[in-house]
């Protein structure tokens, strides 16, 4: 005698309903890995921190630039200064650079400039890097750590963002973008 499947026919959908969500999943992790690998392959995240809005005075800060002339923060009055701590051997500093690079290019007749301030490293480390990277804007040595200090902060890189008259407005820590760049900076120099 021949035994009889009792069960319904529709037991089977658990089965399936699961291997479709298996599938749905292995896709996903597939298309994850193949952005993760785009982003890698050019150097670039769409990541960036968010910036806090501050109010504080600038602080005094007196450094040197990479040929050894004295510079200061207060010479800068008047303009919106971005001021941005970072080390070449920083992947996040690294990874910002590009951006920096192109906000600067685009406003600097804008009454901006931006200042990398080069945490600990000599002057030939600073130029060869710039040089590597292509830099333009100005760059600043603090080998000790003063503007950290000056600026109450640890973590590179770091911006800073100071108004015409002296008062800084935004602070990030860790890397920012050109999109935040554009969506937070540029309507301070509107004003």
């Amino acid at each position: 005698m021949a035994r009889r499947d009792k069960r319904p026919p529709h037991s089977n959908w658990p089965t399936v309903i699961i291997g479709a969500g298996l599938i749905l999943l292995g896709l996903s992790a597939a298309f994850s890995l193949q952005q993760s690998r785009k982003q890698a392959s050019s150097g670039r995240s769409e990541f960036c921190s968010q910036p806090r809005t501050v109010e504080f005075e600038a602080p005094i800060l007196h450094l040197t630039d990479l040929k050894g002339q004295p510079v200061s923060l207060g010479d800068l009055r008047g303009t919106v200064v971005l001021l941005n701590t970072w080390a070449s051997w920083c992947p996040p500093c690294r990874a910002e650079m590009p951006d920096l690079e192109a906000y600067f290019q685009e406003h600097k007749d804008e009454g901006f400039t931006l200042v990398g301030v080069n945490i600990g490293e000599g002057p030939g480390v600073v130029s060869e890097f710039a040089s590597r990277v292509g830099i333009t804007f100005p760059l600043w040595l603090d080998p000790t750590e003063q503007s950290l200090k000056a600026f109450r902060t640890i973590s590179l890189p770091s911006s800073f963002v100071i108004d015409r008259q002296g008062t800084v407005r935004l602070a990030w820590s860790g890397a920012t973008c050109l999109s935040q760049l554009e969506a937070r900076v540029t309507p301070l120099l509107r004003q």
